[in-house]
């Protein structure tokens, strides 16, 4: 078979070899057909309604010194804040009132937000009515347990890269062991799980990215985000090539294929190498977009690498421009709160 065949085939049974995705992902003249075919994965499981979600960045504290990052820790050209809890929640208020029915709280990996300060954050944000995913990265099963417990409903921790070597090299004083047993953990309390992968970082082979796709499959992951890798000028791979938005793509719509019915957000990233971007994600797999509420001067300084799509956008404006570039489409925004399909969540 070739690879449209194959790609074809994959339409219904959600399977792809390793050799095949390989072949498929070095193939370069089948991206606009594998992006329809994911499109059309797409729309027969989880329809044309795209999910917005508010991305609440609260604190660029981070105790990692993941080599692609610039949150990294030994950066020390970067500004740094922790807005308090009071905040954090008032920005939750404001995305409630701009229509959003999910809150993303995302942060450095920073220790003084601890299981206490984070449970009363969560409980806080619950009483709106608001769905809540977690973006704090490696926790014991014991934090994850008590956010949970507080109301917690998902959780997104990338993983970056399966290939355990070169997962290492990035990522120094860090366990790669340790933060696949925390998908596994996340999985087993009970939260929908996120997970992901940078594209396009040095070293990385497509055999690599097949990895990936093959391990989101066997975790059965409820949300993949997942986009190119840009160089920040304040890390150690400042002056690397970085990620294509092709390649990356492709990644997602192979994604999208053997997860026909999980969450797929058009990141930031993408938006970031084209300003059409995220536009072409959402044609190619993705249902979900995740606007920035927090406010311009601390998402400025939330620069995990330069250039972020948005930046002198206040929330409302964001809002609106991915409002009329999602109807433009032909897609309308979704009034629910966009659990995954198959473990609809009745906490709320």
């Amino acid at each position: 078979m070739n690879n449209k065949e194959i790609i074809e085939k994959a339409k219904t049974s959600h399977i792809l070899s390793k050799e095949q995705l390989v072949s498929i992902l070095a193939d370069k003249n089948i991206s606009s057909f594998l992006f329809k075919s994911a499109d059309e994965v797409r729309q027969q499981f989880v329809g044309d309604e795209v999910h917005l979600r508010g991305l609440i960045e609260f604190s660029n504290i981070c105790r990692c010194n993941c080599f692609y990052c610039g949150l990294r820790k030994d950066n020390n050209n970067i500004k740094r804040y922790r807005l308090e809890a009071e905040k954090i929640i008032n920005i939750a208020k404001t995305a409630k009132a701009y229509g959003y029915k999910t809150v993303v709280l995302q942060s450095g990996e920073d220790a003084f937000f601890n299981t206490d300060k984070m449970t009363e954050i969560i409980k806080a944000i619950k009483q709106l009515n608001l769905a809540v995913t977690l973006s704090l990265g490696e926790k014991t099963k014991e934090e994850y347990k008590a956010y949970k417990e507080a109301g917690a409903d998902r959780y997104l921790l990338r993983i970056e890269t399966t290939d355990k070597s070169l997962y290492t090299k990035l990522h120094p004083n860090m366990s790669f062991d340790n933060r696949v047993q925390c998908l596994y953990n996340l999985k087993e309390l009970g939260y929908e799980v996120g997970t992901g992968c940078l594209v396009g970082l040095p070293q990385q082979t497509i055999e690599m990215l097949a990895d990936d796709i093959l391990f989101f499959k066997e975790l059965d992951a409820d949300m993949i985000g997942l986009g190119p890798f840009i160089p920040s000028p304040d890390t150690p791979l400042k002056k690397e090539k970085g990620g294509t938005l092709d390649i990356s793509l492709k990644v997602m719509a192979l994604t999208r294929i053997l997860l026909p019915d999980i969450n797929i957000p058009a990141t930031t990233a993408m938006e970031t190498l084209d300003y059409n971007g995220r536009i072409m994600a959402l044609q190619s797999g993705a249902n979900v977009v995740m606007p920035d509420v927090t406010e311009e001067t601390y998402k400025k300084m939330y620069s995990i690498y330069p250039g972020k799509a948005g930046l002198n956008n206040t929330p409302e404006e964001y809002k609106k421009n991915i409002t009329l570039k999602i109807e433009k489409l032909g897609r309308t925004i979704s009034n629910g709160y966009g659990f995954h399909t198959r473990r609809q969540n009745s906490s709320l």
